[in-house]
């Protein structure tokens, strides 16, 4: 009986260590939500310093990891063109500031990481998945305009094609 009664308690406590954890992410054509948060090289970098640029701002799980890398790349390869359509970019996980500096460097991108070590950034933009013992951003971007305000966003992305996606959104927005 004892036996049965710990198993059933352990399978309590599991569903609820291991239940995800999330937050809705901000609607369209509302105000984004607002974050200092330290980059690779340790500045801090607030949403408001942004004000008066496009902003992408992408969140996802983990540096150096296959589909993570393929994105970066691909935010990398297309970085001028966004500069040109006068937007910036900034990358944003749960990993700390070290981390961001080895895979911007192994990379060679020319984009800022934000280190969102508790994750308190990614929970407010709906982003991070929390299974209590792990926590990690969802591959997720918001596009905020120059006052702020988010104009889309990408709940689902593609590694592989989620840069030109991005590209083309800002053409569609620039031309407003």
């Amino acid at each position: 009986m004892q036996a049965g009664l710990r198993g059933i308690v352990a399978l309590l406590l599991g569903g609820i260590l291991c239940t995800p954890v999330w937050a809705d992410s901000p609607p369209v054509d509302q105000a984004a939500p607002g974050f200092t948060l330290p980059d690779q090289d340790g500045a801090m970098h607030a949403l408001t310093d942004y004000r008066g640029k496009w902003l992408v701002l992408y969140f996802y799980p983990k540096n150096d990891t296959p589909g993570c890398t393929t994105e970066a790349c691909n935010f990398r390869d297309g970085y001028g063109q966004i500069k040109m359509l006068g937007a910036q970019v900034l990358g944003i996980s749960v990993d700390d500031t070290a981390s961001h500096l080895a895979f911007a460097k192994k990379y060679k991108l020319p984009f800022t990481l934000l280190a969102d070590a508790d994750g308190a950034v990614a929970d407010r933009y709906g982003a991070l998945t929390n299974l209590a013992l792990i926590k990690f951003a969802k591959r997720q971007t918001f596009l905020i305009d120059p006052q702020g305000v988010i104009r889309q966003k990408w709940l689902k992305v593609d590694p592989d094609t989620h840069a030109a996606e991005v590209i083309a959104a800002l053409k569609q927005h620039a031309v407003r």
